[in-house]
């Protein structure tokens, strides 16, 4: 589509989840192959943020020192909730520029406002800074990330009318979900005529290995798409979307998403009703909404594998079975019995999830 004079692919390329090396590090010449491959499919948009550790200098060095810069739109984001000063949240934005290289950000977010987090951007003077350089051309674009309430989101595009776009997280899991209030979200910023970008549209990746059950209905109805697919055309379906990101981790999911979304077409009404089905198996499973962000992780004073954890549970409810999928983010992961109820972790958490209780549930089924 065509945003603000610029022209924009329904896939974007997310950049939090990016392929790891065995010692941690991000392997930036598969990521060079999943760039040149999303590129020559005609998509342009990448996302990072300055918490993604890793991820903006990974960029730099895939995209940026490889392509024209007039050859892609960049944007990143920059969180106010370590902030004490307006000069360290500040400081982020010259963060992102030195490790991206990237002379201007297409598009700039404040990070991941909802459950009062918006008030940590109004007492740092964020937005009157973004705007002097918007006014300096050092970004093109301004808008936020919103994990939140519907209400919410209205109270903060009413207060800021300069806000050009909103990121979301939709998607069908979480279409009516009272956490998330994917629909009703979507309605906020359609009232205000303000884009959206989703985040989150596979739900962490779940939406990619769902149950059987669902993976069945979505094959009965067309199956030559993945059920990945099947939760991106969904997304893009909806109306008012600059992109849909897609937090690919290898070449091969590169791939699958290329085809699935090259020279999309929307949802015709079998094809929704495909997703009702599947919306319909999901609900009779009790699943811990997390996407795997891991900004847990960084908060966690025992080093506990918490996205893991929680992978292993929803497993053991979808399939009846798990594994050992505490391990997360390399070697050194504690088990969840490791948690020491600092709660530290809730309070990072976008999906409002109550960890500690959860991670008690998970060491009584992996220790």
């Amino acid at each position: 589509m065509s945003y603000l004079g610029q022209e924009i692919g329904k896939l974007g390329f997310g950049l939090m989840r990016l392929p790891r090396l065995e010692d941690g590090q991000i392997d930036v010449p598969q990521v060079c192959q999943m760039v040149d491959a999303f590129l020559e499919a005609g998509f342009t948009y990448f996302d990072t943020a300055w918490i993604y550790g890793g991820s903006e200098d990974a960029i730099r060095q895939a995209l940026v020192e490889r392509h024209p810069r007039e050859s892609y739109q960049l944007a990143t984001k920059g969180i106010s909730w370590i902030c004490k000063t307006p000069e360290e949240a500040q400081a982020q934005f010259t963060t992102s520029l030195e490790r991206t290289g990237a002379g201007y950000f297409d598009f700039y977010l404040l990070h991941m406002t909802g459950s009062g987090r918006q008030a940590a951007f109004e007492a740092l003077g964020m937005w009157d800074f973004c705007l002097k350089q918007k006014e300096a051309g050092l970004i093109r674009h301004l808008g936020f990330s919103h994990h939140g309430k519907a209400d919410e989101l209205d109270q903060i595009l009413t207060a800021h009318p300069e806000a050009e776009f909103v990121q979301l997280q939709v998607n069908y899991l979480d279409w009516e979900s009272p956490l998330h209030e994917s629909r009703k979200a979507l309605e906020v910023c359609a009232k205000h005529n303000v884009p959206v970008v989703v985040m989150e549209p596979i739900r962490g990746g779940l939406l990619a290995d769902p149950p059987k059950t669902v993976a069945d209905v979505l094959a009965a109805a067309d199956p030559d798409v993945s059920p990945a697919g099947w939760a991106l055309r969904f997304v893009a379906s909806q109306p008012n979307m600059i992109t849909v990101l897609s937090g690919m981790s290898t070449l091969e999911q590169m791939q699958d998403n290329i085809r699935s979304m090259k020279g999309f077409e929307k949802l015709d009404e079998a094809g929704m009703q495909a997703i009702a089905d599947a919306q319909a198996e999901f609900a009779k499973f009790d699943l811990v909404p997390c996407t795997a962000c891991n900004y847990c992780a960084g908060a966690c004073p025992e080093n506990v594998g918490i996205s893991g954890a929680l992978l292993a549970l929803n497993a053991n409810r979808m399939f009846g079975r798990h594994v050992q999928e505490w391990i997360v983010g390399g070697s050194g992961k504690q088990k969840p019995s490791s948690c020491v109820e600092c709660y530290a972790c809730e309070a990072m958490c976008p999906q409002q999830l109550s960890i500690v209780d959860l991670l008690k549930e998970a060491a009584e089924l992996i220790g």
